[in-house]
């Protein structure tokens, strides 16, 4: 699935974005109306996209694996975030969806919470706990993102891209990954004696 995922996505995220690029949907106004009748509460969502923690959380991922001598995720991870954002901000301009004067379609706050946690995934080996975390913290984060600054198909496109990107991240560096649990011996170096 890892393998073809990533066309699959794209090619939606640029059906979907055609689709959307002159207005919102009537999906993206019931979003909108939910978030009028939440008034401020709705802001709180906000917080899952908010940059100022997520950056941290990745960095604590990377040196997880860099601590683990996983050099090539640890690559993959400092570069796909800016990669995502970088794509995000050219569909954007290729897009030319806007929502209160501004360019909204794919999210780019809603592809950077979704590809740290993807990141995050990736490093925690897919224990069920980080799937659950890392589904939770990007649904609530699109969500915060839906019903405020973008419409709902801004953030579905930002997921499709997201995911595309973590999944191109883990193609490329699943050869180097190790499946033992953590605090083994990573380099099997007892073996080789």
């Amino acid at each position: 699935m890892t393998r073809w995922w990533p066309p699959v996505a794209m090619a939606a995220m640029l059906v979907l974005g055609l689709a959307v690029r002159h207005g919102p949907t009537p999906v993206d106004g019931w979003f909108q109306a939910l978030g009028r009748e939440l008034g401020p509460y709705r802001r709180t969502f906000l917080l899952f996209t908010d940059w100022r923690w997520l950056t941290p959380v990745l960095l604590v991922a990377i040196v997880v694996v860099l601590w683990r001598r996983q050099w090539w995720l640890a690559a993959a991870m400092a570069v796909s975030p800016p990669l995502a954002i970088a794509v995000a901000r050219l569909c954007k301009h290729l897009f030319g969806r806007e929502k209160g004067g501004a360019l909204a379609y794919p999210s780019g706050h809603a592809t950077f919470v979704v590809v740290v946690m993807g990141m995050v995934l990736i490093a925690a080996g897919f224990a069920a706990w980080a799937v659950v975390v890392a589904v939770t913290i990007s649904v609530l984060g699109m969500f915060g993102q839906a019903i405020t600054h973008h419409y709902f198909t801004d953030t579905v496109g930002a997921a499709l891209l997201a995911t595309s990107v973590v999944c191109v991240a883990y193609v490329l560096t699943r050869p180097t990954l190790d499946r033992c649990q953590p605090r083994c011996d990573v380099g099997h170096k007892r073996w080789l004696t």
